[in-house]
Protein backbone atom coordinates (compact mmCIF):
# COMPACT_ATOMS: atom_id res chain seq x y z
CA UNK A 1 0.00 0.00 0.00
CA UNK A 2 1.22 3.17 -0.66
CA UNK A 3 2.64 5.23 2.14
CA UNK A 4 0.17 8.31 2.53
CA UNK A 5 -0.98 10.29 5.65
CA UNK A 6 -4.80 10.50 5.84
CA UNK A 7 -4.62 14.41 5.72
CA UNK A 8 -2.04 14.58 2.88
CA UNK A 9 -4.61 14.78 0.22
CA UNK A 10 -5.81 18.24 1.11
CA UNK A 11 -6.75 20.33 -2.34
CA UNK A 12 -4.43 23.01 -3.62
CA UNK A 13 -1.97 22.00 -0.87
CA UNK A 14 1.72 20.20 -1.90
CA UNK A 15 2.92 17.95 0.41
CA UNK A 16 6.15 16.82 -1.62
CA UNK A 17 8.48 18.99 -0.02
CA UNK A 18 7.82 17.13 3.29
CA UNK A 19 8.67 13.40 2.02
CA UNK A 20 12.28 13.13 3.05
CA UNK A 21 10.96 14.58 6.67
CA UNK A 22 8.13 11.85 6.63
CA UNK A 23 10.86 9.25 6.49
CA UNK A 24 11.60 9.56 10.17
CA UNK A 25 8.06 9.34 11.08
CA UNK A 26 8.17 5.80 9.03
CA UNK A 27 11.06 4.83 10.91
CA UNK A 28 9.80 5.53 14.45
CA UNK A 29 6.86 3.55 14.09
CA UNK A 30 9.34 0.67 12.88
CA UNK A 31 11.74 1.15 16.30
CA UNK A 32 8.36 1.62 18.35
CA UNK A 33 6.61 -1.85 16.97
CA UNK A 34 10.07 -3.60 16.92
CA UNK A 35 10.59 -2.67 20.78
CA UNK A 36 7.75 -3.46 21.77
CA UNK A 37 6.38 -6.69 20.01
CA UNK A 38 9.91 -8.11 20.32
CA UNK A 39 9.22 -9.22 24.16
CA UNK A 40 5.59 -10.69 23.63
CA UNK A 41 6.63 -14.21 22.36
CA UNK A 42 4.43 -16.52 20.08
CA UNK A 43 1.72 -14.72 18.90
CA UNK A 44 -1.50 -15.33 16.82
CA UNK A 45 -3.06 -12.83 14.46
CA UNK A 46 -6.95 -12.37 15.06
CA UNK A 47 -8.48 -10.00 11.99
CA UNK A 48 -12.00 -9.65 11.26
CA UNK A 49 -14.86 -6.55 11.03
CA UNK A 50 -14.99 -3.62 12.95
CA UNK A 51 -18.75 -3.63 12.59
CA UNK A 52 -19.80 -7.13 13.90
CA UNK A 53 -22.19 -6.55 16.81
CA UNK A 54 -21.51 -7.88 20.04
CA UNK A 55 -25.17 -10.34 19.83
CA UNK A 56 -23.39 -11.69 16.68
CA UNK A 57 -22.32 -14.94 16.72
CA UNK A 58 -18.96 -14.61 15.08
CA UNK A 59 -18.28 -12.09 18.37
CA UNK A 60 -18.76 -14.59 20.32
CA UNK A 61 -16.79 -16.72 18.01
CA UNK A 62 -14.37 -14.35 18.21
CA UNK A 63 -13.78 -14.56 21.90
CA UNK A 64 -13.94 -18.48 21.83
CA UNK A 65 -11.30 -18.22 19.62
CA UNK A 66 -8.98 -15.22 21.89
CA UNK A 67 -9.60 -18.11 24.95
CA UNK A 68 -8.57 -20.80 23.65
CA UNK A 69 -4.95 -18.83 21.79
CA UNK A 70 -4.48 -18.00 25.51
CA UNK A 71 -4.42 -21.20 27.02
CA UNK A 72 -2.33 -22.73 24.68
CA UNK A 73 0.27 -20.02 25.38
CA UNK A 74 -0.30 -17.42 22.33
CA UNK A 75 -0.50 -14.10 22.44
CA UNK A 76 -3.54 -12.52 20.48
CA UNK A 77 -2.61 -9.57 18.31
CA UNK A 78 -5.70 -7.60 16.80
CA UNK A 79 -6.32 -4.20 15.10
CA UNK A 80 -7.39 -3.32 18.46
CA UNK A 81 -10.76 -1.87 17.46
CA UNK A 82 -14.37 -2.87 17.89
CA UNK A 83 -16.20 -5.97 16.58
CA UNK A 84 -13.94 -9.19 16.04
CA UNK A 85 -11.11 -7.57 16.85
CA UNK A 86 -12.52 -6.80 20.66
CA UNK A 87 -13.94 -10.10 21.07
CA UNK A 88 -10.65 -12.10 20.08
CA UNK A 89 -8.95 -9.42 22.72
CA UNK A 90 -11.75 -9.70 25.23
CA UNK A 91 -11.36 -13.84 25.07
CA UNK A 92 -7.45 -13.49 25.57
CA UNK A 93 -7.77 -11.14 28.46
CA UNK A 94 -10.27 -13.09 30.04
CA UNK A 95 -8.10 -16.57 29.88
CA UNK A 96 -5.52 -14.29 31.25
CA UNK A 97 -3.16 -14.19 27.83
CA UNK A 98 -1.38 -11.27 26.78
CA UNK A 99 -3.85 -9.07 24.75
CA UNK A 100 -2.41 -6.26 21.88
CA UNK A 101 -3.47 -4.29 19.74
CA UNK A 102 -2.27 -2.42 16.98
CA UNK A 103 -4.66 1.04 16.06
CA UNK A 104 -4.46 2.81 13.34
CA UNK A 105 -5.36 6.00 13.02
CA UNK A 106 -8.17 6.89 10.04
CA UNK A 107 -10.39 10.02 9.23
CA UNK A 108 -13.13 8.23 11.32
CA UNK A 109 -11.73 7.43 14.05
CA UNK A 110 -11.05 4.07 15.76
CA UNK A 111 -10.55 3.57 19.63
CA UNK A 112 -8.88 1.13 20.78
CA UNK A 113 -11.28 -1.76 22.36
CA UNK A 114 -11.12 -2.24 26.64
CA UNK A 115 -9.57 -5.40 26.20
CA UNK A 116 -5.93 -4.53 24.72
CA UNK A 117 -3.35 -4.65 26.85
CA UNK A 118 -0.57 -3.85 25.18
CA UNK A 119 -1.46 -0.71 22.57
CA UNK A 120 0.89 0.88 19.49
CA UNK A 121 -0.21 3.60 17.68
CA UNK A 122 0.32 3.73 13.58
CA UNK A 123 -0.30 6.60 11.05
CA UNK A 124 0.87 4.53 8.31
CA UNK A 125 -0.86 0.92 7.08
CA UNK A 126 2.02 -0.23 5.78
CA UNK A 127 3.87 -0.36 8.75
CA UNK A 128 1.22 -1.89 10.93
CA UNK A 129 1.23 -4.12 8.22
CA UNK A 130 5.10 -5.41 8.54
CA UNK A 131 4.00 -6.09 12.52
CA UNK A 132 1.65 -8.36 12.35
CA UNK A 133 3.48 -10.09 9.53
CA UNK A 134 6.63 -10.24 11.48
CA UNK A 135 5.50 -11.16 14.75
CA UNK A 136 2.50 -13.45 14.40
CA UNK A 137 3.49 -17.09 14.10
CA UNK A 138 -0.33 -17.28 12.40
CA UNK A 139 -3.45 -15.63 11.22
CA UNK A 140 -6.99 -16.63 12.04
CA UNK A 141 -9.59 -14.47 9.98
CA UNK A 142 -13.18 -14.01 11.39
CA UNK A 143 -16.03 -12.89 8.87
CA UNK A 144 -15.40 -8.53 7.72
CA UNK A 145 -14.83 -6.29 4.97
CA UNK A 146 -12.62 -4.86 2.89
CA UNK A 147 -9.61 -4.10 5.76
CA UNK A 148 -9.95 -8.10 6.25
CA UNK A 149 -9.91 -9.16 2.64
CA UNK A 150 -6.66 -6.82 2.33
CA UNK A 151 -4.82 -8.63 5.13
CA UNK A 152 -6.00 -11.85 4.20
CA UNK A 153 -4.87 -11.80 0.48
CA UNK A 154 -1.47 -9.68 1.64
CA UNK A 155 -0.87 -12.41 3.98
CA UNK A 156 -1.47 -15.32 1.07
CA UNK A 157 0.45 -13.58 -1.86
CA UNK A 158 3.25 -13.46 0.47
CA UNK A 159 3.15 -17.50 1.17
CA UNK A 160 2.24 -17.80 -2.34
CA UNK A 161 5.32 -16.27 -3.74
CA UNK A 162 7.41 -17.42 -1.07
CA UNK A 163 8.77 -14.01 0.36
CA UNK A 164 8.30 -15.39 3.39
CA UNK A 165 8.02 -19.21 4.87
CA UNK A 166 4.64 -20.39 5.14
CA UNK A 167 2.45 -20.28 8.28
CA UNK A 168 -1.14 -21.41 9.00
CA UNK A 169 -3.46 -19.33 8.06
CA UNK A 170 -7.47 -20.09 9.32
CA UNK A 171 -10.60 -18.97 7.52
CA UNK A 172 -13.46 -19.23 10.63
CA UNK A 173 -16.91 -18.89 9.57
CA UNK A 174 -17.28 -21.54 6.84
CA UNK A 175 -21.09 -19.84 5.60
CA UNK A 176 -19.47 -16.67 5.44
CA UNK A 177 -16.58 -17.98 3.26
CA UNK A 178 -18.23 -20.12 0.98
CA UNK A 179 -19.20 -17.63 -1.61
CA UNK A 180 -15.18 -16.40 -1.90
CA UNK A 181 -14.11 -20.05 -2.81
CA UNK A 182 -16.62 -20.93 -5.04
CA UNK A 183 -15.42 -17.52 -6.66
CA UNK A 184 -11.80 -18.48 -6.13
CA UNK A 185 -12.08 -22.38 -7.55
CA UNK A 186 -14.89 -21.85 -10.53
CA UNK A 187 -13.76 -18.51 -11.79
CA UNK A 188 -9.93 -17.87 -10.64
CA UNK A 189 -8.65 -21.26 -10.48
CA UNK A 190 -10.62 -22.56 -13.89
CA UNK A 191 -8.30 -19.65 -15.85
CA UNK A 192 -5.97 -21.17 -14.55
CA UNK A 193 -4.84 -17.82 -12.51
CA UNK A 194 -4.22 -19.57 -9.19
CA UNK A 195 -2.72 -23.24 -8.83
CA UNK A 196 -4.55 -25.91 -7.68
CA UNK A 197 -2.45 -25.87 -4.35
CA UNK A 198 -2.59 -22.02 -4.00
CA UNK A 199 -6.22 -23.45 -2.72
CA UNK A 200 -4.42 -25.37 -0.39
CA UNK A 201 -3.06 -22.49 1.47
CA UNK A 202 -5.96 -21.77 3.91
CA UNK A 203 -7.65 -24.05 6.42
CA UNK A 204 -11.42 -23.29 7.28
CA UNK A 205 -12.88 -23.98 10.32
CA UNK A 206 -15.78 -23.20 12.73
CA UNK A 207 -14.37 -25.25 15.82
CA UNK A 208 -11.85 -23.05 17.70
CA UNK A 209 -10.15 -25.98 19.58
CA UNK A 210 -9.48 -27.07 15.83
CA UNK A 211 -8.22 -23.95 14.85
CA UNK A 212 -6.05 -23.87 17.61
CA UNK A 213 -4.76 -27.56 17.65
CA UNK A 214 -3.91 -26.92 13.44
CA UNK A 215 -1.73 -24.60 14.32
CA UNK A 216 0.08 -26.12 16.82
CA UNK A 217 0.29 -28.95 15.05
CA UNK A 218 2.30 -26.58 12.13
CA UNK A 219 4.98 -26.20 14.18
CA UNK A 220 5.66 -29.28 15.40
CA UNK A 221 5.88 -31.37 12.24
CA UNK A 222 8.84 -31.11 10.08
CA UNK A 223 7.12 -30.17 7.32
CA UNK A 224 9.06 -29.29 3.95
CA UNK A 225 10.74 -25.69 4.48
CA UNK A 226 8.43 -23.98 6.93
CA UNK A 227 9.48 -21.67 9.59
CA UNK A 228 10.77 -23.47 12.67
CA UNK A 229 9.15 -22.05 16.24
CA UNK A 230 11.09 -19.30 17.16
CA UNK A 231 12.81 -18.03 13.57
CA UNK A 232 11.28 -14.48 13.12
CA UNK A 233 10.79 -13.26 10.05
Amino acid sequence: MVAQEVDERVPGKDFRGEDTWRIFRYMAEFVEGFEILSGIGSAVSVLGGSRVKRSDPYYKLGVSVGEELARAGFAVITGSGPGVMEAANRGASQAGGESVGLNIEIPFEQKPNPYVKTLINFRYFFSRKVMFAKYSRAFIFLPGGYGTMDELFEQVTLVQTRRIEPFPIVLMGEEYWKGLFSWLKGTMAARGLVSSADMKLFRVTDDPQEAVAFIKRFYEAPVGWKRKAGKSR
